[in-house]
């Protein structure tokens, strides 16, 4: 069962999916609140800005609960129930008479997208130990083709109506559906495992049971401190080039797209020669090391084309999640797995949610006009800062459980 090749291929078209239906609503969403709000841009910023927090709220509430779930159903029928409820959810939006069921279909999408708990743990369930990292490369490489396509389809089909691209992208997730309905097998073997317990499948309880295993522990304190500092670059990438370099949509959608392009050859490609290369440990402290020194440029590059140099080099840094991913997964047996991917998505939602408020007002508070030296980079900086902690963390976690650093 576990070794038919389309399952992982599935695993990767459902990732690519959740992402193509975050990326898709970039360029539409707004322009369909400030509709409702009668043409209010400053109204419908602050309900877009609402519309993103209750998404990732109901990640962080209940990406630990599927994951409990799939440690006592199974992955497939997580992963399955989400991917239907993603597609009557883009139906939802797509006829959304009113802003409050814009808020009643992020709050679903936000439920439904933490699927990506299951997904991972389908992952690790089907890859051998010595593989897992690399087969972890392809969250990365459906974030990163997700990212170039969904801007690229909400755009396109937005420009002819701005509720096709919920059409489309709700076609093609319940195709997705159908096909794991008749053709996917389950993962994770009947012996392997385990009741389903309150105590675990809420966030605080998640958290808590992650913490009586030191080393996962240390490790995904460390992913989220790095997951932190990755969310304030995201979250002020469109105010900063602005500002600092005059660049308009196009020139932000081309380099978005080229983020994607990179992030998808790096962590679906060249990873899984890398990390075998390297080992887990070191290509955990290379990666992070990168990631650090790359927002460092990023808010210290004075021209637009530095940017362009940055990104492929910057991509690389991709491989230390992975590999942080994979330590993880390894520290737990096959029955935990889910448990272990909730948390860490609880983490990350975490991260989402709290990123932007940092990052958005450091930002304002340095670029203010006022300010005899403005410093538009603030936010990589400490982006770059919060990197560094999670390299440091990581590397005295695996020192004191034995782990060998040989690049520190």
């Amino acid at each position: 069962m576990r070794s038919r090749p389309p399952a992982l291929g599935f695993i990767f078209v459902t990732l690519f999916l959740d992402i193509l239906g975050i990326g898709l609503i970039i360029p539409i969403l707004p322009k369909l609140v400030e509709q409702m709000q009668g043409g209010d841009i400053s109204a419908a910023s602050h309900v877009v800005g609402a519309l993103g927090a209750i998404y990732a709220l109901m990640q962080f509430v209940f990406a630990p609960v599927l994951g409990s779930l799939s440690d006592q159903y199974g992955r497939r029928p997580v992963i399955l129930v989400s991917l239907f409820g993603s597609g009557l959810d883009y139906l939802l939006l797509a006829f959304a008479p009113s802003l409050p069921w814009f808020f009643l279909g992020r709050a679903i999408s936000g439920l439904s997208g933490a699927n990506i708990t299951a997904a991972t743990a389908y992952i690790a369930d089907i890859s051998p130990p010595e593989k897992r990292a690399a087969n972890f490369g392809i969250i990365g490489a459906a974030f990163g083709l997700g990212f170039i396509a969904g801007p690229l389809l909400g755009g396109l089909l937005g420009n002819q109506n701005l509720r096709l691209p919920f059409l489309v992208a709700s076609g093609l997730t319940l195709a997705n559906w159908l096909y794991g309905y008749f053709v996917i097998p389950e993962s994770l073997d009947l012996q392997h495992r385990r009741p389903f317990s309150w105590s675990r499948a809420n966030p605080v309880g998640s958290l808590r049971s992650l913490s009586r295993n030191r080393l996962a522990f240390g490790l995904a304190l460390s992913l989220f401190l790095l997951n932190l500092g990755q969310f304030c670059i995201h979250s002020t990438w469109v105010l900063y080039t602005g500002y600092r370099y005059g660049w308009g949509p196009r020139q932000v959608g081309f380099s978005l797209a080229v983020v994607g392009l990179t992030t998808a050859i790096v962590q679906g490609g060249l990873s899984r020669r890398i990390i075998p290369l390297l080992g887990d440990v070191r290509s955990l402290v290379v990666g992070f090391a990168v990631s650090t020194l790359s927002m460092v440029a990023y808010g210290a590059a004075t021209q637009g084309w530095m940017i362009y140099a940055i990104l492929p080099i910057g991509a690389f840094g991709g491989i230390g999640s992975q590999s942080t991913q994979a330590l993880v997964s390894r520290s737990v047996g096959p029955s935990e797995q889910g448990s272990i991917q909730g948390a860490l998505t609880s983490l990350g939602s975490m991260a989402g949610f709290i990123a932007p408020l940092l990052a958005t007002a450091l930002f304002g508070h340095f670029v203010r006009p006022d300010r005899p030296v403005p410093i538009p980079g603030i936010s990589f900086f400490v982006g770059a800062t919060l990197m560094a902690l999670a390299l440091a963390l990581a590397v005295r976690t695996l020192r004191h459980h034995h782990h060998p650093v040989a690049v520190a």
